[in-house]
This record gives C-alpha cells, sequence and structure tokens, in this order.
C-alpha cells in the first residue's frame, strides 16, 4: 500500500515445538498502513469490483460513510504482508497459506485511514508430515472502536519436502 510499515523486528518462531508452545499467545502487531483513493481504485481495477461506495468519493459523501471506503478484501489482502512484519516461522521445510475459516468485516475502513493487524496464534494441530496452524487475525482501523476485519487464517508448515 501507500504508506511504508513501522518495522520492527518480526518474531521469529524456531521450529514446529516453538510454535506449540506459543498457542494461545498474540504473536505481535504490524506497522501501520494508510488506505488511500488510489489503493481502492488500484484494488478495484484488478478485481472487477467498481461498486460505487468504494470508487466514487462523490456519490460517497452522500452515504451513511461519509466517503468511500475500503474494499473488504482489500482489507484482507493486507494479511500476507502484516503477518511477515509480525512473526516467521524458521526450521521447517516450507509452509503454505491452507486458507481461511471464518472472516467477517464489522466496521467500514473509510480512505484515508490507517489500518494495522493483530495475529494471535490459537491452535497448532498436527497432519501428515507436519502442522496445521490457526491464527487470528484482527485488523484495526487507527481511532477505530471495532475491528475492520476479523480473520482466521490456516497454515500449514511441513517438516520436509
Amino acid at each position: 500500500m501507500s504508506t511504508p510499515p513501522e518495522q520492527s523486528a518480526p518474531l521469529v518462531i524456531n521450529g514446529i515445538a516453538e510454535l506449540k508452545e506459543r498457542v494461545g499467545q498474540e504473536l505481535g502487531v504490524s506497522g501501520w498502513r494508510e488506505i488511500t483513493q488510489e489503493d481502492v481504485n488500484a484494488f478495484a481495477r484488478l478485481t472487477g469490483d467498481h461498486q460505487w461506495i468504494h470508487v466514487d468519493p462523490e456519490r460517497a459523501k452522500d452515504s451513511p460513510f461519509g466517503g468511500t471506503i475500503a474494499h473488504g478484501f482489500l482489507t484482507l489482502s493486507l494479511a500476507p504482508a502484516m503477518a511477515a512484519e509480525i512473526f516467521s516461522v524458521t526450521g521447517v521445510a516450507f509452509g503454505v497459506n491452507y486458507g481461511l475459516d471464518r472472516v467477517r468485516f464489522p466496521a467500514p475502513l473509510p480512505v484515508g485511514s490507517r489500518v494495522r493487524m493483530r495475529a494471535k496464534l490459537e491452535s497448532v494441530e498436527d497432519v501428515p508430515g507436519g502442522v496445521q496452524m490457526l491464527a487470528v487475525y484482527t485488523f484495526e482501523r487507527e481511532g477505530g472502536d471495532k475491528p475492520v476485519c476479523v480473520a482466521e487464517s490456516l497454515g500449514r508448515f511441513y517438516e520436509s519436502a
């Protein structure tokens, strides 16, 4: 996105045993990122989602939000980059994104707002060749009272290729 993140060193989790030890813990918080109208317009072009509430600032002034808002899926698409700011898992052969369980968008994300993500490790379960982790990603709008997105993210880490 447009504003570079406020970088701090990500938490390094070394191996599956250490990952299992962190179940129930918050892994950290990403830096803030500003969401611009240019970001929203680019996302609309890529996805074909040109709903006026996202791309028409003049019309959106009269909406309940008072202006344009980011697509929910734009917010969700920030998860990989923000997760990389928060943590990494080393000491495994490789990891893959396994998908999402529950995803909700409890509040809008107005264009011009800043957003960040919190990650909490909910569970780690054995699967053939490795483990599956479930992390809850909570996206917060600066100054907002409700999250703009809460997603249960599934990742798998394998001990050998």
